[in-house]
């Protein structure tokens, strides 16, 4: 499953470098498929949904740090565990129960992605 950042962050920013996949964002912040990963123009994600990847997208939340889901892995086939909730202070990196994924379907994200 992705990983969520709670509302109990400290807006510290910690977590946004550590991150493979450049799947967090400052709240408010658009954010793009393109940013950190190999994709470009239109491109149908693993979900089925069909965007264009250098299109600016609107912001998960406004007031703290967010994880996009289509682009969060737990950090699979980079580390041994999710970068942000290693480093963050407060352990507000917790697993999304709404964005469920088994191992392989994170792996085959990653893939995707990095156009492996």
């Amino acid at each position: 499953m992705a990983i969520i950042i709670t509302d109990e962050c400290i807006n510290c920013g910690a977590c946004e470098p550590e991150c493979p996949n450049n799947a967090i964002y400052e709240g408010a912040e658009d954010w793009t498929y393109a940013e950190g990963t190999e994709l470009t123009g239109n491109v149908v994600l693993p979900n089925g949904n069909e965007v264009n990847a250098d299109e600016a997208q609107e912001p998960v939340d406004d007031e703290v740090y967010f994880i996009v889901p289509d682009k969060c892995t737990e950090c699979l086939g980079f580390h041994e565990e999710p970068q942000c909730a290693a480093v963050c202070p407060v352990d507000c990196c917790v697993p999304d129960e709404d964005h469920v994924e088994t191992e392989d379907e994170l792996l085959a994200k990653k893939a995707f992605m990095h156009d492996e």
